[in-house]
């Protein structure tokens, strides 16, 4: 049975990859509306910490996240969605959030 763990916030951390190429795309966190939403959609939702509110990936940039699969940990406290997107998956337009690599103090791109 699902019974998720949510943090004091009541926030899980998902991590987002390809689920054609397992390329890891980006980390955002769901409250239960989310997970629901997303369920119901197949569409990614998330909950925003910065601006203390819902959004569904692509709303406002229409690169969206159709979602395939949704794993569950094992103490339910984080979710691991394989997706495929409709363009960049980060906001700055590149394809992965991960696009540096920490080298020393400095950042630099990724290979």
């Amino acid at each position: 049975m699902f019974k998720p763990k949510f943090d004091a916030a009541g926030l899980l951390t998902a991590v987002v990859t390809h689920a054609d190429t397992g390329a890891l795309l980006m980390v955002a966190h769901m409250n239960a509306e989310a997970i629901a939403r997303t369920q119901q959609t197949g569409r990614a939702h998330f909950w925003s910490r910065s601006r203390r509110k819902l959004w569904m990936k692509g709303e406002s940039s229409g690169h969206a996240l159709s979602v395939r699969e949704i794993l569950v940990d094992c103490d339910q406290d984080c979710l691991w969605l394989k997706a495929i997107p409709a363009g960049p998956a980060c906001h700055t337009g590149a394809p992965s959030c991960f696009f540096r690599k920490l080298e020393g103090g400095s950042l630099e791109p990724a290979a």
